[in-house]
């Protein structure tokens, strides 16, 4: 059976930017909660990925597949500009944990690599002081952006590793 995962121990590069830049701490701590949240289907079959634990919609799967219009909201959408139209985004954020039919570990893991890797590309060239519009909170700093993935990432990094702990114990 696989041992629990802690979170306290997937945390080892951000040990070694304690004196670094603050863009490369922040991007570092954010790669380590993404890394963790694409490890929480790793080993799990598509039933357990997908198994409903809790009284909400939220399924390890489904947590995943929140992370990705996270990523793709708050770097594709704000600072390519490409419309939620054009990304094929949910109407709510709540319907982004809702499972269609052909989600599976690989389709949702490839989906969430990607925004991931659309999200690193798409900060070149911006700095944390830039003042970024278009969201519906209005203005806010690419600073603020990356704590507030950070924030939400490992939120949702929690919740899973709960989760993916319990199904993985009812194994037996």
């Amino acid at each position: 059976m696989d041992e629990p995962r802690h979170p306290g121990h997937a945390h080892q590069a951000s040990f070694g930017v304690r004196e670094a830049a603050e863009r490369t701490m922040l991007t570092t701590f954010l790669d380590e909660h993404r890394a963790a949240a694409a490890g929480l289907l790793d080993g799990l079959s598509e039933e357990e990925a997908a198994l409903s634990l809790v009284p909400s919609a939220t399924t390890v799967l489904g947590l995943v597949k929140h992370l990705t219009l996270v990523e793709t909201i708050w770097f594709a959408e704000l600072l390519t500009g490409t419309t939620r139209a054009d990304l094929g985004l949910p109407a709510t954020p709540a319907a982004s944990f809702e499972l269609a039919p052909d989600d599976t570990v690989a389709s949702i893991a490839r989906g969430y690599a990607q925004a991931c890797d659309r999200s690193r590309a798409a900060l070149v060239g911006h700095d944390l002081d830039e003042i970024v519009a278009g969201h519906r909170l209005g203005p806010m700093s690419l600073r603020w952006i990356l704590l507030h993935c950070i924030r939400e990432t490992a939120q949702h990094v929690g919740h899973g590793e709960i989760l993916r702990e319990q199904t993985l114990a009812s194994r037996g």
